[in-house]
């Protein structure tokens, strides 16, 4: 998929890349960030800024910039979202967890002789500080949630919610960036402080900055002994993709996730050059479902979406616009592979290639009528959608060109439209829209059950016309029975349970299909091994690997080592 898709709307971006980059990015390709005097290689990295960067080394910001979560503010642990739901978590500046019976209590034990990078002690102290202050910010705690935070020792913190919360412990033990008290306790507004002389407790520490790029240096105080064991890392802005395969088949890059053509002639031609294929993100045509929350037009009719399903041919679609690295996707919405013990058994993967006549027959017996100029019609309204997506955005662009060919046969009429990134996130915001098409992404762990939350929960939408998150549930999709289910989901630690109700979301959400499963697209990160060594593998997904994605990224280059 497109690069900056994740992080499109949460970077501070806004002008073209100066000419003199290049030489500002390569100017340090060796340092002794690690404050030992032995000069270590700097990584070079681009993560989809398109302009020049603003200062922001707040973690809790919703501006904050590529690589400060994780790399200079960390979590309490690291969750794989490739991993098995039973793989456990990995330890960063906390040690151990438990959680009480009924799941309102999570007891968390924090490791001892951390420092913060101004050398002033990290104590558990901090982690209650920060979770008491996002309680306290209404714009990080908009529904009210969020744990109030207790320290009884130096190593001891306990949160506190108000009903059980199972399902919340990766939130706040895997994506909660833990900040000194010391340093923010009279900051105001947590939300919207720059903080732009960060102190952390993260393997990095902030260098030089411009808005063409910025260093972090290697903290030569860090925690984990031996890491990071580069120099440093410096993150670059560009004009964009093309920009980003040029300067990586240069070597001037050295760790990106792009969307890249021939990757594979590339590699086999340069031996320095690797990369990996870590699919997570499920790619759907994303309707405006729900006619009791204001939704218009012939994609509110649930056999409309059925025929577009049947109607499909995803091989087709993976060869022409997706590298010929698309996957089989299921219809639940479980990742085939990490999710299938909790998939149900009768519940098939979208089918490969396009059942034109089932897709017609799905629409008759909904008593749509074809017309003369082979559009069905039905009541007056031929069944022709407009459907939208990012200009640039090469894959979706091609994707919809291609689906307006294949629906022609089936006699559905889909006019695709390239809008700005900002129309594209309003449509959805505000549900104004038809289709688009767009990635439901995975949660802070491998559980189906942040996806399900996220996309399905009606307390995740708003009516039309009223302005919702535009990365949550913009098909305005509602069900009680799958909001009780969830329910059920969240206030248990016992998976069978949780099967159990995942079984009832996905039989609902199958036949209602308010998000049109298309194929599991390619997540694309590319390297460079000239320097160092250790970059995640086809075998040896030992993280996250895409270069944007915090904190997997941390885990990334405090990983590799000098070539």
């Amino acid at each position: 998929m497109h690069l900056s898709r994740r992080t499109l709307g949460k970077l501070s971006l806004a002008t073209a890349l100066p000419l003199g980059l290049a030489a500002c990015a390569g100017q340090s390709n060796l340092d002794t960030g690690s404050g030992d005097g032995e000069s270590k290689p700097i990584i070079t990295t681009y993560n989809g800024a398109g302009a020049g960067f603003t200062k922001n080394f707040n973690p809790h910001s919703p501006t904050v910039l590529s690589m400060v979560q994780g790399m200079i503010f960390e979590p309490l642990f690291y969750y794989n979202p490739l991993a098995a739901i039973d793989v456990d978590p990995v330890p960063q500046l906390a040690e151990s967890f438990s959680w009480n019976e009924d799941g309102t209590e999570l007891t968390v034990t924090t490791r001892a002789g951390v420092t913060w990078s101004d050398g002033t002690a990290f104590t558990a102290k901090d982690v209650a500080f920060t979770f008491n202050r996002i309680k306290d910010t209404e714009a990080l705690n908009p529904a009210g949630t969020a744990p109030s935070a207790e320290a009884s020792d130096d190593t001891t913190v306990v949160l506190t919610y108000a009903i059980p919360s199972f399902v919340e412990g990766p939130t706040a033990l895997g994506r909660t960036w833990i900040i000194p008290e010391h340093l923010f306790t009279d900051v105001e507004d947590l939300s919207t402080y720059t903080n732009e002389e960060p102190i952390g407790t993260g393997p990095f520490t902030l260098g030089d900055f411009t808005p063409e790029s910025y260093l972090l240096n290697a903290n030569g105080s860090y925690w984990e002994e031996g890491k990071p064991a580069i120099g440093g890392v410096r993150v670059m802005s560009l004009s964009g993709n093309q920009s980003a395969t040029d300067k990586w088949l240069a070597g001037e890059i050295d760790y990106t996730s792009t969307s890249m053509p021939n990757l594979d002639d590339h590699v086999k031609s340069n031996p320095d050059l690797s990369y990996t294929n870590s699919p997570t993100s499920q790619c759907a045509l994303f309707a405006s479902s729900n006619p009791d929350l204001g939704s218009e037009g012939p994609q509110t009719d649930p056999a409309v979406r059925q025929a577009l399903y049947y109607g499909m041919d995803r091989e087709q679609l993976s060869k022409l616009a997706f590298y010929d690295l698309g996957t089989a996707i299921s219809p639940s919405f479980g990742l085939p592979e990490r999710d299938k013990d909790f998939i149900d058994p009768s519940i098939e993967d979208a089918p490969w290639n396009a059942d034109t006549a089932k897709a017609q027959q799905v629409l008759e017996d909904a008593g749509w009528e074809k017309g003369s100029d082979g559009v069905y019609a039905k009541d007056g309204e031929r069944l022709s959608m407009t459907i939208s997506c990012p200009t640039g955005w090469s894959d979706f662009v091609t994707a919809l060109d291609t689906l307006a060919e294949q629906y022609k046969k089936v006699g559905i009429e889909l006019v695709p439209q390239q809008v700005s990134v900002n129309e594209w996130n309003d449509s959805k915001s505000t549900g104004k829209f038809q289709l688009v098409i767009d990635s439901l992404g995975q949660g802070p762990a491998p559980d189906p059950y942040y996806l399900y939350k996220t996309f399905f929960a009606t307390d995740s939408t708003v009516k039309v016309g009223e302005n919702g998150n535009p990365y949550q549930n913009s098909a305005r999709f509602s069900d009680p029975d799958v909001d009780a289910a969830l329910e059920v989901a969240a206030g248990t630690d016992d998976p069978a349970v949780k099967k159990e109700q995942y079984a009832k979301i996905q039989k609902i959400i199958v036949e209602a299909m308010p998000y049109v499963p298309v194929l599991i697209g390619s997540s694309l990160t590319e390297y460079n091994n000239s320097k160092v060594t250790g970059w995640p593998t086809q075998d040896d997904l030992y993280c996250y690997p895409m270069s944007w994605s915090a904190p997997d990224n941390a885990q990334v280059l405090k990983t590799v080592t000098p070539a």
